[in-house]
């Protein structure tokens, strides 16, 4: 899917394509250089995840607006959105290719087929906690450029580790693995991610001294079917995803970092998790699911 930012320099209608990464501000090194005095050197950038592309504000001084509303966090851009950085405008369109589909066929009769994806994955759903009394203590500047940071750190490792980030929903980040094939190296991969999140989420603490408390984080990890490319952001849907996000919610109450589900811990060599089960009753499910809950110091042993 092909995209362009559209903005007006000196009377002038300047047109850019978007790109993977891109930055934009005054800086003349930035992809997107605006003549705004309202406008960082580096005051944001857009970057692209999947078919969808992102607005991330770098810490900017001023702020940025997207359809009249500040953002702190990254933002998913949609077609016809409005980025306001100072008193610059710049215009986001995304068009599909299926726009410039033209066909000599009659459009009366249309057959619309439905062809689900349903494949095997295990889903990481990871979200900071206490998130809210922090953001209303911590300076939203300071705010701003530590969830940049965290946002940008978190995807760099979840790609590196051969996974998919599917979306942003305010402090949390939900990624998922195929795993129709190598279950047991799937999993290795997410406790990876996960390992590594909570490193860097420790080492951005240790950066900002302004934030309130430390961040800390929770994790759910399940695997089942899921049906996947779902909407304009190509989501992930299903119970497996539901489960997932509810494991996150539990690791909360059993005291710990993690929830695994059964369909996962039992890839494990059976001392890992021997003894350790647990049986949780989780909204939205009949039956109870079997889950072991980790601390981050014990994943080095898995």
């Amino acid at each position: 899917m092909s995209a362009e930012l559209t903005y007006k320099l000196d009377n002038n209608e300047i047109i850019v394509p978007c790109k993977g990464t891109m930055i934009i501000g005054r800086d003349k090194t930035s992809d997107v250089i605006l003549r705004d005095t309202l406008v960082s050197r580096n005051h944001a950038m857009i970057r692209l995840l999947g078919d969808s592309y992102y607005f991330v504000d770098s810490g900017s001084s001023n702020g940025s607006h997207i359809n009249g509303k500040r953002i702190t966090l990254p933002t998913r851009l949609n077609n016809g959105d409005i980025i306001k950085l100072g008193d610059t405008e710049l215009h986001f369109e995304q068009q599909g290719s299926n726009d410039q589909f033209t066909d000599s066929l009659s459009f009366q009769e249309t057959v619309v087929v439905t062809r689900p994806d349903i494949r095997s994955i295990t889903v990481l759903v990871a979200d900071i906690r206490d998130f809210t009394t922090i953001s209303e203590q911590t300076p939203i500047l300071t705010l701003t450029k530590v969830m940049t940071e965290w946002f940008q750190q978190t995807t760099e490792v979840i790609i590196k580790n051969k996974g998919v980030v599917d979306k942003f929903i305010g402090d949390c980040v939900f990624a998922r693995w195929d795993s129709d094939t190598d279950e047991l190296g799937v999993l290795n991969n997410v406790l990876a991610t996960i390992t590594q999140i909570h490193q860097l989420t420790d080492n951005i603490s240790e950066e900002y001294s302004e934030l309130f408390r430390p961040l800390r984080i929770g994790a759910g990890i399940h695997s089942g079917k899921a049906s996947v490319g779902i909407g304009a952001d190509n989501t992930a849907l299903g119970d497996t995803v539901n489960t997932a996000f509810r494991l996150e919610s539990a690791s909360k109450e059993l005291v710990c970092d993690i929830v695994m589900s059964k369909d996962c811990y039992q890839l494990l060599p059976p001392q890992h998790w021997e003894h350790k089960e647990q049986i949780i009753q989780v909204k939205g499910r009949e039956a109870p699911v079997s889950v072991i809950g980790l601390k981050f110091d014990q994943l080095n042993k898995l």
